[in-house]
């Protein structure tokens, strides 16, 4: 994934701070970095892994596969991630102190593809939307939520390779503002980004 060096985030010192602070306290760090798409949430972790021995996971790489996509499932708030494999793939052996390997979704197959390592490393980002989801919320010691003005995601957005902006905003910004209203998530976190 890429991400933009030049990005300005307001919040990343308190950010720094409250991530070096667990890491001399308990030796590691677990982070979710969840907000609205297209507000800066890989640019920031990809900012972070630099500065950081880190494992980074994507929630880009958890989205439920075209058979999971059922209409009570997109009906729950979140529902469209699959936080269980997240979990059971990733998260737990990570939390338990050992490397995990999972299988990253491939939006443009619908499958997943061969499984990748996440080597464990003193600091664990999880970033993307849906990584604060209240199944995953007791996994973190610090929850942060990034956001940015509607008219810059969507510019953001439309300089993706093959984004269908249409898509977006008529399908998976609603599907975001559910979530983060049902969860209050924006309240909720314990830090507030605005890129």
């Amino acid at each position: 994934m890429e991400y933009n060096e030049r990005e300005i985030f307001d919040g990343l010192d308190a950010l720094v701070e409250r991530a070096e602070a667990l890491l001399r306290e308990k030796g590691r760090a677990v982070i979710a970095i969840d907000g609205r798409c297209g507000s800066g949430k890989t640019t920031l972790a990809g900012r972070l892994a630099a500065r950081w021995d880190c494992t980074l996971l994507h929630a880009d790489d958890f989205f439920l596969r075209p058979e999971q996509r059922t209409s009570a499932r997109l009906a729950q708030p979140g529902g469209n991630f699959d936080r269980e494999r997240f979990y059971a793939e990733a998260l737990a052996p990570l939390l338990a102190g050992r490397d995990a390997l999972y299988r990253p979704y491939d939006c443009h197959t619908g499958c997943l593809r061969p499984p990748v390592p996440a080597p464990l490393r003193p600091v664990i980002l999880a970033e993307g939307s849906y990584c604060c989801h209240p199944d995953l919320w007791g996994c973190y010691d610090l929850h942060v939520f990034v956001t940015a003005p509607l008219d810059i995601r969507l510019a953001r957005l439309a300089r993706r390779p093959g984004v269908d902006l249409a898509a977006f905003r008529t399908r998976w910004i609603p599907l975001e503002e559910a979530y983060f209203a049902a969860e209050r998530l924006e309240e909720r976190c314990d830090i507030l980004v605005k890129s």
